[in-house]
């Protein structure tokens, strides 16, 4: 639908700025810098989610923020959806409500599985469509408590995963999880 709307808009748009002699514009590498800024008002009237639209093979990237999840303790975003792709950053164990860590590295887990939920719920996924999943620990010792917790979210089809044992993470948390999906 998107391409077909977007084909649709670039067509009127050359026939718009050959009219009035735009198009010899040198700084503008792609037609649609020029044309989006028109039809920008038109799409969110009609609520059309412009962030999955793809121009030239550039990618449209869409900041993911989940008021579910804890804000980031970085300069960085909570998750990044592109071309039907979701990065989810590592997740600490922070509840969002307290902005504590529970104690423990199965409670700790839990909290961490939560938060990625709430990520994967604001941004129209599940755990159906994680693809990949990296661990970070504190302690290797905590692998199997925390594959136990894990198991319950990915109870068929489990994602690819690794797992490593780090010597710190974020706040003195045990447990760390990094998640891509896709649909």
């Amino acid at each position: 639908m998107y391409t077909l709307l977007v084909k649709k808009i670039i067509l009127v748009g050359k026939i718009f700025f050959k009219q009035h002699q735009l198009m010899q514009l040198k700084e503008v590498k792609c037609l649609h810098q020029l044309l989006l800024p028109f039809f920008i008002p038109i799409f969110q009237k009609n609520s059309v989610n412009l962030q999955p639209i793809i121009f030239n093979n550039t990618i449209m990237k869409k900041v993911i923020h989940s008021e579910n999840a804890p804000k980031a303790v970085g300069p960085y975003s909570q998750a990044i959806e592109a071309n039907g792709m979701l990065f989810i950053s590592g997740q600490i164990p922070v509840d969002p409500a307290t902005g504590k860590m529970p104690e423990g590295i199965e409670a700790q887990t839990e909290q961490v599985m939560k938060n990625i939920a709430a990520i994967l719920k604001e941004a129209g996924y599940t755990f159906d469509d994680v693809i990949k999943s990296t661990c970070l620990l504190s302690d290797i010792a905590y692998f199997k408590p925390m594959n136990e917790v894990y198991a319950k979210y990915y109870t068929s089809n489990p994602p690819a995963r690794a797992a490593f044992a780090v010597k710190d993470l974020p706040l003195g948390a045990l447990v760390e999880i990094e998640t891509i999906a896709a649909k």
